[in-house]
């Protein structure tokens, strides 16, 4: 049985984020009986400077990309097609909003501490994109952190503390200083970056190839 580290990128109000890291799934379950992988994930705000109350999800993608209605309702339909094909759940509405994401990533980043980081990253994108929740509302952020079996009151403190704030500040921008600008960006083994929501056999050959399995 051969290891392999894995590196993932990527913001909880990321879309192609959840696709791609269930497609992954996909592949290292087709790769069970060879490789052993060891997740670690790395925050990214798509929305640094995204304010407390948030913007309609639609408003937002047109000021920011220029996202007409009618593309913004056919990636919704694609998206919750690509999530039904990987068993996640998109429950878009007109309502949506986009939520800055700082003190999630707080809180994933002490997750990772207590081993609970991959339970606390798929409670939070359930969070945002199925049940609709605000990711950057303190209390949804604690509820979530309970949820998965940590600790409610130390989850309050690392929310509180600046220093956890500055922490995911400096990992992002290391991140960006090494070329990431977008997500998902999945590294392996610390060299081979395989960039976007990639399919699952895509995912499958390139393991195989860089694990020489």
């Amino acid at each position: 049985m051969k290891k392999v580290r894995i590196d993932i990128v990527s913001d909880v109000v990321c879309p192609w984020c959840i696709i791609g890291y269930k497609r992954l799934e996909q592949a290292l379950s087709t790769l069970s009986d060879s490789l052993e992988a060891d997740l670690y994930w790395h925050p990214f705000e798509l929305n640094p400077a995204m304010g407390e109350q948030g913007q309609n999800l639609k408003e937002h993608l047109q000021e920011k990309y220029g996202t007409t209605e009618e593309a913004s309702q056919s990636a919704r339909q694609t998206l919750t097609q690509l999530g039904h094909e990987v068993g996640f759940e998109f429950h878009f509405s007109p309502q949506m909003r986009i939520y800055n994401t700082r003190k999630a990533h707080q809180l994933l980043m002490w997750a990772s501490s207590e081993n609970k980081q991959l339970e606390l990253k798929l409670k939070l994108f359930h969070c945002y994109f199925t049940d609709n929740q605000d990711i950057s509302d303190e209390k949804v952020l604690i509820d979530a952190a309970a949820n998965v079996g940590l600790d409610s009151e130390t989850a309050k403190l690392v929310l509180a503390d600046m220093t956890w704030a500055e922490s995911v500040a400096t990992t992002e921008q290391q991140w960006l200083e090494a070329g990431i600008n977008a997500v998902p960006a999945i590294i392996i083994n610390k060299k081979h970056l395989i960039s976007g929501a990639q399919t699952s056999e895509l995912l499958v050959s390139a393991l195989k190839q860089i694990n020489n399995l």
